[in-house]
């Protein structure tokens, strides 16, 4: 069966529509999350809605690769032997700009600036993200002022 692409552009629902944005997904280490935040928050609001400094973080998993001869690795770390599979902790941070090819360099020159890898794990990819309409009904029940539980707890720290 071919599914016929939406055109989002288009798309209307009470609830809200979707505008094009780019998705910038990196790899790296929790500790970087912050250095990261704050470079990109010098170029770019990272704006939701009403909200800024706006980013995903994965929790902890692994990235493995085997360094190969004439790498930074090899030339910088101590005794190691090219094409040995390494593999260290990492979390995933995703970030969503709007599709602007400017903007967009900016960001990128701002995370390679700062990322402790000289070849970051980086993907790109253009996606659509939600817009809600804000409604002054705020009585949904569903909303965490009205349902009971409110915010989940805040974790204060990133890196911990």
């Amino acid at each position: 069966m071919v599914m016929k692409d939406m055109n989002l552009a288009e798309y209307k629902a009470k609830s809200g529509t979707f505008v094009p944005a780019w998705t910038i997904e990196i790899q790296t280490v929790i500790e970087d999350v912050d250095k990261i935040l704050d470079a990109v928050m010098d170029v770019h609001p990272l704006s939701y809605g009403r909200y800024q400094r706006n980013a995903s973080i994965s929790a902890i998993g692994m990235e493995t690769s085997q360094p190969q001869a004439d790498s930074t690795t090899e030339k910088h770390v101590d005794g190691y032997v090219a094409g040995t599979t390494e593999t260290y902790p990492m979390v995933e941070l995703k970030l969503s700009i709007e599709r602007d090819n400017s903007i967009l360099e900016k960001v990128m020159d701002a995370i390679h600036y700062v990322h402790h890898y000289e070849e970051p794990v980086i993907f790109l990819r253009e996606d659509w993200v939600s817009r809600a309409n804000y409604n002054p009904n705020r009585d949904n029940p569903n909303r965490f002022w009205n349902n009971g539980r409110g915010l989940p707890h805040r974790i204060e720290s990133i890196s911990r």
